[in-house]
């Protein structure tokens, strides 16, 4: 295990981390970002190349951008008033520094696992790359087709104006409101002039 690569895997849980306990949404999205790169950073270091790209391209430009555009679209960026730390952190927590230890128990003492590291596949990136362009080229244009029209949707929904107020009409403001029952009913205000006219009779 070389230096650079404990250093990636602090980074990518310390901004795990962040993207859990930040109060603002913005802020979170963004160490979101970083924690996917990091883990791009990990598996181009594990010599999986297209998994890393891929991880590039579809989490780090894909996702966690258009998180960051929908915050900002939708205004939620606002920072809240109380903390996201409350009391049930620990038991969380605990929780799953138990369920992890399990699952690492069970994998290490699995029979399963092979006595010889098994011989590395002899598949390229570029062989990916040309499966995916002549073979599954359909299924491809699919996928990017849908993930278009939710992006275009996604953006109508935000951008999408207020309804305008109900007009209120001359007659409903000069209205006089309701007697609760057991109230004296509010005297109807004279219109103006009214008292001169008396006057002159």
């Amino acid at each position: 295990m070389t230096l650079f690569l404990v250093i990636t895997a602090v980074v990518t849980l310390l901004a795990a981390v962040a993207a859990m306990s930040l109060r603002n949404l913005v802020h979170s999205a963004l160490m979101l970002a970083v924690s996917f790169s990091g883990i791009a950073a990990i598996y181009l270091q594990l010599n999986a190349e297209f998994v890393g790209f891929t991880e590039i391209l579809v989490y780090v430009g894909a996702i966690a951008i258009l998180i960051v555009m929908a915050i900002l679209l939708t205004r939620s960026g606002e920072t809240p008033e109380h903390s996201v730390l409350t009391s049930g952190w620990l038991a969380g927590i605990a929780v799953t520094a138990l369920l992890f230890t399990l699952l690492g128990w069970a994998v290490l003492s699995s029979s399963a696992l092979p006595a010889a590291p098994a011989a590395p596949p002899r598949v390229t990136v570029r062989d990916i790359g040309l499966e995916l362009m002549t073979q599954y080229v359909l299924p491809l244009e699919i996928v990017g087709l849908v993930l278009t029209v939710a992006m275009i949707g996604a953006v109508v929904i935000a951008c999408k104006e207020a309804a305008p107020a109900p007009a209120v009409s001359p007659a409903a403001k000069t209205s006089r409101p309701p007697t609760p029952a057991g109230h004296p009913a509010a005297p109807v205000p004279a219109p103006a002039g009214a008292f001169k006219k008396a006057g002159a009779a």
